[in-house]
């Protein structure tokens, strides 16, 4: 099977021209203009851009979580992301606490082999660093493909680790070449606020973004940073919300220290005022939560900067009636926000159609960057020969609304209902194979890949 695209505008992280790309079986072999083959299928992409797959390297498919599992699973999370141009997430396997990261690994192939549409891969979330996990971290990264191990800061007793296990895991990880990603907010501060406003009798959502103030993010963004430059590890922040987190990350350049960081859509266009809405706010009950309107601007100028990254989704969706678990406290409503299938349009939208990114801007942190960072460059990431044929074919002037009633996502809300949007994904290729087409998926459960991952250093 063979496939010709021509006359699209190909954008990359650094290119941006018109040309053919000829395409046979899974890779691209091909790219120029008036290229003299012949193949199976023809598509005309004038007048549209064409950008490689987008990876998402932050979503959370069938996790369990707060007495409940995410309502995505592999089959309906990574379909929606095709229809929203993402060909590739990275899930994260939670390691529970007693037990080996092996028995994570295999619960989570088990939900996610010969179910996932589209391509993926995992981080594993270590949550219980001892000597026998330790003699783990090898077999992760040179049999299994795992190079990038999360750790929380935060939920205490569930899956937080403390610093000693932090520094142990950092030294094991640099050895064998992978990395550290966190969730860094501070999970002790935030234990006492929300057991302070509960005993208040403050229960509403509201107090869940009231008991994760900036400085439990800042504070912890920054010993994370601290840490990791003490070990050598490559270190990355997943999920940054705020101005000073940010200025944690920039104070540590200082010292010349680079520390990836990710933020994720909903920080760059949702604010704090979702939290007025009464117990609708649930929707948007996620931690970190929404902050205020200068934080939109900073993370916005940090990506301009290059400080931030990666743009990602946290994707971790639950049906309303799993929110309504927390219907008379706060502290009980599941955390997550669906966006697997909106990131791309809406940073399209409003980030290079609201010229606050370029094209090519645009390009690096929704897939080159994490490409890059978690070892899948230049097989994922870009539109290269010999790179996986993964391709969005994009009409950059189609206007459309975000809605529950046309998406994808297992999850019956949207948590950007009636959001216009300026950029449509119309066709998406996966390994050479057309996924998504006049608004169908083409493409069966099963037919997405695990991806395994090469060695990282923490340069990009």
């Amino acid at each position: 099977m063979s496939l010709l695209i021509k006359n699209g505008r190909i954008i990359t992280a650094a290119d941006d021209y018109v040309a053919d790309i000829f395409i046979e079986g899974e890779v691209i072999t091909a790219i120029g203009k008036n290229l003299p083959v012949t193949a199976t299928r023809e598509i005309d992409a004038s007048g549209k851009l064409i950008f490689p797959g987008g990876i998402d390297p932050h979503v959370h498919l069938a996790m369990p979580f707060m007495g409940t599992f995410s309502s995505d699973t592999h089959e309906t999370g990574t379909r929606a992301a095709l229809f929203g141009g993402t060909t590739t997430v990275i899930d994260f396997v939670l390691q529970t606490q007693g037990h080996s990261l092996k028995e994570a690994l295999d619960d989570w192939n088990s939900r996610a082999r010969g179910n996932a549409v589209g391509d993926y891969s995992f981080h594993m979330a270590v949550t219980d660093f001892n000597e026998n996990t330790k003699t783990e971290i090898k077999t992760m990264i040179e049999e299994e493909g795992i190079t990038s191990f999360k750790t929380f800061m935060a939920y205490k007793g569930a899956l937080m680790i403390d610093d000693r296990q932090m520094v142990a895991l950092m030294q094991e990880v640099k050895k064998h070449g992978g990395m550290v990603t966190v969730h860094a907010t501070n999970g002790d501060m935030i234990d006492y606020l929300v057991a302070q406003n509960r005993a208040n009798g403050n229960l509403s959502p509201r107090y869940h973004y009231i008991s994760q103030p900036e400085v439990t993010e800042a504070e912890a963004s920054g010993r994370f940073a601290d840490i990791a430059n003490y070990t050598g590890c490559p270190g990355y922040i997943v999920h940054l919300t705020c101005e000073g987190a940010l200025n944690a990350v920039r104070n540590a350049t200082r010292r010349n220290q680079h520390v990836f960081v990710e933020t994720c859509i909903q920080y760059l266009l949702l604010d704090r005022s979702y939290y007025e809405r009464g117990f609708e706010s649930a929707k948007w009950v996620m931690s970190p939560p929404l902050r205020e309107p200068k934080d939109q601007a900073t993370l916005w100028a940090g990506i301009n900067q290059g400080l931030v990254n990666v743009v990602a989704t946290d994707h971790c969706p639950f049906m309303w009636n799993q929110k309504l678990m927390g219907k008379d406290d706060f502290s009980k409503i599941p955390n997550g926000h669906p966006a697997i299938e909106n990131r791309m349009e809406l940073l399209y939208s409003e980030g290079v159609h609201a010229k606050k990114i370029t094209l090519n801007k645009f390009v690096e942190v929704a897939c080159t960057n994490p490409a890059k960072i978690f070892g899948m460059f230049p097989r994922k990431g870009t539109i290269g020969i010999g790179s996986d044929a993964d391709i969005v074919i994009f009409d950059p002037t189609e206007e459309h609304v975000l809605s529950v009633s046309t998406h994808h996502m297992n999850v019956d809300y949207s948590g950007y209902e009636g959001w216009p949007v300026t950029g449509k994904v119309k066709t998406v290729l996966l390994r050479g194979q057309v996924a998504i087409e006049n608004g169908e998926c083409l493409l069966p459960k099963g037919a997405g890949q695990f991806i395994r991952r090469n060695k990282v250093n923490g340069i990009i």
